[in-house]
């Protein structure tokens, strides 16, 4: 290391100061808009960098080095741009209830002209949406496992929004379906399954697609962290939200030529009415007790297949109310310059993917059989 020099070390350090400041204002002023996490990470890091340039490297490479990421984070910062609202349309998908219809309402507050899908035009959250949203907001009926619903639709749109195009498709729409041991499930379970959060997904992408190209926008895929985690009796959700993760990484590698951004969104457990009713849980328990074959229910017994179920459901009524994390990604997946391919929305959707990308699959097995942890056992185990 060469000899301590003064004036060029603190000019150094004062650009370090200066660009740090710089990043902390930004986000200050765009706080609202910027993933605010990301930002302060970013800042954070520059201004150790700079001092790690001003105690350890001679004068040539502490400069070299340090404009080389002062490049660096320029390029970040201007790929972190929030373009603005300026009516941008936008249609979601399932906008009926839970996620769906709260972003629906969330998006017309900031000024976008929002489309809703719904499954029943004429139900109690599509009425809701007319009389709470302004003029801006159009309901209409849309149920996507149904091609000509979503062609009705395509071409209603087509018409609203003319040359401009559509800048933003988010597929929202989907089910749970019955929780209970994959081999207990009936294949109408899969297939009720994969028929709305795959193909009523593909379908609508589809559809939409010429739209987006006149616009260079961007689809937002709602998948889940169940699209990567498996979970215990989740097979037939786990199973068509993964092929929902796939298809979103090839269409956003097929969709770059035309200027069209895909973003995937991996959200953790959020308290909506997904999970349904209890009088829907005595159907799906009967419909398995109906479908299923008599050696296996001995194997299993009804008492396992009722409390597994019902632990489970219990458990997901405790999930968080508050929609802010994942409205937070999905508003950075519509306005970034550059958004991120994948959004984990919530803690635990974070640290879950993490545990099962990087570490021994004994240990994310260990973790999964604590967090759903049952007491009771199959007959045939006990």
């Amino acid at each position: 290391m060469t000899p301590f020099s003064w004036e060029p070390e603190l000019l150094l350090l004062s650009v370090t100061v200066v660009l740090g400041g710089t990043a902390l204002y930004k986000f200050k002023s765009q706080s609202k808009t910027m993933n605010s996490p990301v930002v302060i990470f970013h800042s954070a890091l520059l201004c150790l960098w700079g001092a790690y340039c001003f105690f350890s490297l001679s004068i040539f490479w502490g400069w070299t080095l340090f404009s080389m990421a002062c490049c660096i984070s320029l390029a970040y910062s201007s790929s972190q741009e929030m373009l603005p609202v300026d009516g941008k349309a936008v249609l979601i998908t399932g906008g009926d209830c839970g996620i769906g219809h709260a972003l629906s309402k969330y998006l017309d507050e900031l000024g976008f002209t929002v489309f809703v899908g719904v499954l029943n035009e004429k139900g109690p959250g599509a009425e809701a949406l007319k009389k709470s949203c302004s003029n801006r907001t159009s309901v209409f009926q849309m149920d996507i496992t149904n091609p000509a619903q979503i062609k009705e639709v395509q071409a209603r749109i087509a018409e609203k929004v003319k040359d401009t195009g559509l800048w933003a498709v988010i597929n929202n729409a989907g089910i749970l379906g019955t929780l209970a041991d994959g081999e207990l499930l009936p294949l109408s379970i899969y297939r009720q399954c994969m028929d709305v959060n795959f193909f009523g997904t593909v379908e609508v992408t589809k559809a939409f697609l010429p739209l987006l190209r006149k616009s260079k926008g961007r689809f937002v895929n709602m998948s889940s962290m169940a699209g990567i985690v498996p979970m215990k009796l989740f097979s037939a959700y786990c199973s068509s939200k993964a092929a929902l993760t796939i298809f979103s990484g090839v269409m956003r590698l097929e969709l770059k030529k035309w200027g069209i951004k895909v973003v995937l969104i991996h959200p953790a457990g959020f308290k909506t009415n997904i999970g349904g009713t209890t009088e829907r849980w005595v159907k799906e328990e009967k419909d398995i007790l109906e479908n299923v074959s008599p050696d296996v229910l001995e194997a299993y017994g009804r008492d396992y297949l009722r409390s597994s179920m019902w632990a489970m459901h219990q458990e997901l009524d405790k999930s968080p109310t508050d929609f802010s994390p994942l409205f937070t990604d999905v508003l950075h997946g519509i306005l970034c310059k550059n958004p991120s391919a994948l959004y984990t929305a919530g803690v635990p959707s974070y640290l879950l993917i993490c545990l099962i990308s990087f570490f021994p699959v004994s240990v994310f097995d260990y973790v999964a059989l604590k967090i759903f942890y049952s007491s009771t056992l199959p007959k045939a185990l006990t």
